[in-house]
């Protein structure tokens, strides 16, 4: 196991380069099975969930190779099995996304139980329901058996707007015969680059973008050659770490279309960023003060589904208030469990009040001090990664494996900013 020594107090500047969306690459390594033509898939981070779904790709029968820098070529003429190994299946929530082409390629598919973060209750229903609107029969034991003779189109309406239930329900719906129509379907950008590089494999999708759908199944799909979009949580946690440290931060390779969700949130904590084409620029000297509602009232920052605040930059925000004059409510409607890592900040001397599993009250600013720290889970991990870097003295984090899942080569590009961060394996 490895953790990372940081001493804090110091403002971070330079220039850093975003990382692709790695939840848009696991999608689109999936929906390379929906062809038996090469597929290139470009700006994938170097990341553990990256390599794990590739592991499973390989695993089928499909052949990988480096294709230049983050990029990688796929081929899978004949897939060899019809069972998602159980070790890579347990590390990632995302291998639940080989159900939909393994349907629509050959019409079968045993997933062992996903894993993924611990961060309350997440659901497969919408998954379920997607799938056998769309003609597939469900068993469940100690796997999940997919199976149908023919998927066809369908009018689904989706329980919840489940990002990967969408995009197993598109994955589905490309080959099925017929129109499908998927209404309640969530928009986000990963969800936007996934349908995109099935538009540029022969997929006919509408609405791409919007909470409706509408997908006219094709006989066979191309291969293609596509890049996914920048990280907007990652490009988010630098937004915040630059605020909080004092540092001026410019962040290349953004879409900046991607970040007016967060520069809502952000702007009600007194944060700012300019931005030029890819490039946003994060100045030092931030006022870092909670700007009231109408009337002095006290703000709210909440998620919600796309085009909302999303859910995974919740950690990142609370950590960023501790160091913000004035009082703000956090409110996390997804998962009942995210929020348990504040626990950490009050002992580091953050004046948090957990109101119950999905609202805190966060006041500041506070000196926040070294602390030794467990990664709950990836966002959590950065939380308090960007909590560290901020507070006066020494930290330990450990569990970093976490952090590392959805952050690539983190320590290095920390510290060409001037971070004083070390990874060592524990003693």
């Amino acid at each position: 196991m490895s953790e990372y020594l940081i001493n804090g107090g110091i403002p971070l500047n330079g220039t850093v380069k975003a990382s692709g969306n790695k939840n848009a690459a696991l999608p689109c390594i999936a929906a390379a099975l929906l062809t038996d033509e090469p597929v290139i898939l470009r700006n994938i981070p170097d990341i553990e969930d990256v390599q794990v779904m590739l592991e499973v790709y390989t695993a089928l029968g499909g052949e990988v190779e480096a294709y230049g820098s983050s990029a990688y070529r796929l081929l899978l003429r004949d897939i060899k099995s019809s069972e998602i190994p159980g070790e890579q299946a347990k590390k990632i929530r995302a291998s639940i996304l080989f159900a939909g082409p393994m349907l629509a390629r050959t019409g079968k598919v045993v997933l062992p139980p996903p894993g993924g973060d611990v961060i309350g209750r997440r659901r497969l229903d919408t998954h379920f329901l997607a799938l056998t609107e769309l003609g597939a029969k469900v068993k469940t034991n100690n796997a999940f058996t997919f199976s149908a003779k023919k998927l066809r189109g369908a009018d689904i309406f989706l329980d919840e707007a489940s990002v990967t239930g969408t995009e197993n329900a598109i994955m589905a719906a490309v080959l099925a015969k017929g129109k499908t129509t998927i209404s309640n379907a969530a928009g986000e950008p990963h969800v936007q680059d996934l349908c995109c590089m099935l538009v540029s494999m022969g997929a006919h999708i509408e609405g791409i973008g919007s909470n409706i759908l509408t997908i006219t199944g094709v006989e066979k799909l191309c291969g293609c050659d596509f890049e996914i979009g920048a990280d907007f949580m990652e490009v988010g946690s630098f937004i915040g770490l630059a605020a909080v440290t004092g540092g001026d931060l410019h962040i290349e390779g953004a879409r900046i279309q991607d970040m007016r969700p967060a520069k809502i949130a952000f702007g009600k904590l007194g944060i700012s960023w300019a931005h030029e084409e890819t490039i946003i620029h994060v100045p030092k000297g931030q006022p870092l003060e909670v700007n009231c509602d109408l009337g002095g009232m006290i703000p709210k920052i909440d998620d919600a589904p796309w085009p909302g605040f999303p859910p995974d930059l919740i950690s990142i925000v609370i950590v960023v208030a501790t160091q913000v004059k004035g009082t703000v409510l956090i409110h996390e409607k997804m998962y009942e469990s995210r929020m348990f890592f504040v626990d950490k900040l009050i002992a580091m001397g953050a004046r948090i009040v957990l109101c119950d599993p999905h609202r805190a009250v966060v006041s500041g600013p506070t000196k926040l001090h070294g602390s030794e720290l467990i990664s709950p889970d990836v966002r959590a991990g950065m939380a308090m990664i960007i909590a560290a870097l901020c507070a006066e003295g020494k930290s330990v984090i450990r569990n970093v494996y976490q952090v590392e899942r959805g952050y690539e080569n983190l320590v290095e590009r920390l510290s060409g900013l001037g971070a004083k961060i070390e990874r060592r394996e524990q003693a």
